[in-house]
């Protein structure tokens, strides 16, 4: 009898990490389904947005753009051209960071000719769940109404970024810009955690 326990716990265990690389694989599926359906063409859009909120990620040790910040920043300035609105750049300065990710990306911005004073800047946001709910305050401080915001961030990020920003009462659509080939798993492996820390909060009123 005391023989066969071993092998009930080594099946027991077998089948949990069957069960946690199914649900884990579901998930992964989940976010790529959710991503297949987001516009990465900022030429594509129509011109009925009121605001652009646009995702911070990492900045290098010198001080630049990460190569994925630079490609969200680049379809925010297309986006902006298109028709010239209000710019929420929203990101905190992470550990490794020399300055906050808001600021670069104002920078960034201005270089590529967007005025100062069209750029709002939220630099004590460190997740999406905070970046919109520091935009959407910002955005009620400005002149006129705002009725719909385009949301820029990483293609993967969108789909999750805009369910954030419908809780937060904000009409919006999204633009995805490009993930790097080489953190594609990393990238996509974060967001089905990240959504599973959504769902827990929104349904289960759970503060993760």
């Amino acid at each position: 009898m005391k023989k066969g326990i071993p092998h009930m716990i080594l099946k027991t265990v077998l089948i949990l990490v069957v069960f946690g690389v199914a649900v884990f694989g579901a998930l992964i599926g989940y976010v790529c389904i959710r991503e297949a359906g987001i516009q990465k063409d900022p030429g594509k859009i129509e011109a009925d947005y009121d605001a652009v909120i646009v995702l911070g990620a990492e900045v290098k040790p010198d001080g630049e753009p990460s190569v994925q910040l630079a490609w969200r920043l680049d379809a925010a300035a297309d986006v902006y051209r298109r028709k010239q609105v209000p710019v929420v750049v929203c990101g905190a300065q992470g550990k490794h960071e020399p300055r906050p990710e808001a600021e670069v990306m104002a920078d960034y911005l201005e270089e590529k000719g967007i005025p100062k004073t069209m750029i709002l800047l939220d630099s004590e946001s460190f997740n999406t769940d905070q970046n919109i709910a520091n935009a959407r305050k910002l955005l009620s401080e400005v002149p006129g109404e705002i009725r719909k915001v385009i949301v820029v961030t990483s293609d993967y990020h969108v789909p999750r970024a805009l369910a954030l920003a419908e809780d937060y009462g904000l009409s919006a659509t999204g633009i995805g810009s490009p993930c790097k080939p080489e953190y594609w798993f990393k990238n996509h492996s974060r967001e089905s955690l990240a959504w599973v820390k959504y769902w827990l909060n929104k349904f289960l009123g759970l503060k993760l």
